[in-house]
């Protein structure tokens, strides 16, 4: 008997953000302009200070990284921020240094 001759499941189609890590959003902030990206529990590999409220960011929590959309400067001038705490930026001032 010849044997069926199936079509493989190529299983989900492929998401570009969660391919990529995320596509930076842009948002204004502190009168300039700040690329965005959320990260995921899964992506969280270590414990990060939020500059919003002060508290520790735990590993697997997500969060959002936030850096200067000008370029300028590289690793050390990102800051993770609880996703709550970045969308309540324009209510309070942050706790600790931003920038």
């Amino acid at each position: 008997m010849p044997r069926a001759n199936r079509r493989r499941d190529d299983g989900a189609p492929l998401d570009l953000a969660r391919v990529t890590g995320g596509i930076p959003q842009r948002a204004r902030y502190a009168g300039g302009e700040w690329f965005v990206r959320s990260v995921t529990g899964a992506g969280a590999q270590r414990a990060y200070l939020c500059p919003g409220c002060q508290q520790d960011i735990s590993v697997g929590v997500p969060h959002v990284v936030v850096w200067p959309a000008d370029g300028l400067g590289g690793v050390d001038n990102r800051r993770h921020w609880h996703t709550q705490c970045w969308s309540a930026r324009e209510r309070r001032r942050p706790q600790g240094s931003f920038r």
